[in-house]
């Protein structure tokens, strides 16, 4: 098994690199955000690297952090997501917006990958939101998306929320905008997140 690839970058191709190690040259699948992606021809990166054997198939998939190859694993163990969906999902969102997403249960984010539909969505905020919640950095990331005021302001933050998802914010943007804002209205609310964008 592959744990990582270090080596210079060879090529560029849609949706991979290839990177040359020792004189060889590795395919590697990357998300299309991916920082090794962008990239240029003789650059060096290191690569943290899942393997996908099949009958006839053996594909690399690298990602330039741990957390991010954790969350394509992550991905994958729900029913229907495999190693092309869960790459398209981590290409249409970063990880921490993946997991406002599930946080939050915004499908329509997710959706905006390429392939995943309504059902998929919903099966990956359904299945991961526990296994989030159950994880060491589930208390770490959802404080950060709490807003400072608590569960006092929780009613005029819902009505925020809703008012951007109005002006065109999904959900996990909304909730995103109006993290650490503290306000006295819905109004207020508002405003301060419109200048968080």
């Amino acid at each position: 098994m592959i744990y990582s690839i270090r080596g210079t970058i060879a090529d560029v191709m849609p949706g991979a690199v290839a990177i040359e190690n020792s004189g060889i040259a590795f395919r590697v699948n990357v998300p299309d955000n991916s920082p090794a992606y962008l990239a240029q021809p003789g650059e060096f990166v290191t690569l943290y690297i899942a393997m996908m054997v099949r009958e006839d198939d053996i594909s690399l998939y690298g990602f330039t952090d741990k957390q991010s190859l954790s969350m394509f694993r992550l991905l994958q163990t729900v029913q229907g997501i495999g190693a092309k969906a869960a790459l398209a999902i981590l290409s249409a969102l970063g990880v921490e917006e993946l997991k406002r997403a599930i946080i939050f249960g915004d499908e329509a984010a997710i959706q905006r990958a390429n392939g995943v539909g309504k059902k998929s969505a919903q099966r990956v905020v359904l299945e991961l939101k526990e296994k989030l919640e159950k994880s060491d950095e589930f208390l770490a990331s959802s404080a950060a998306f709490v807003p400072a005021g608590g569960g006092a302001d929780s009613s005029l933050v819902s009505q925020a929320a809703d008012a951007l998802m109005a002006l065109g914010y999904t959900k996990s943007e909304a909730m995103s905008s109006l993290a650490g804002i503290e306000a006295s209205s819905v109004e207020e609310y508002i405003r301060k997140a419109l200048k968080n964008r």
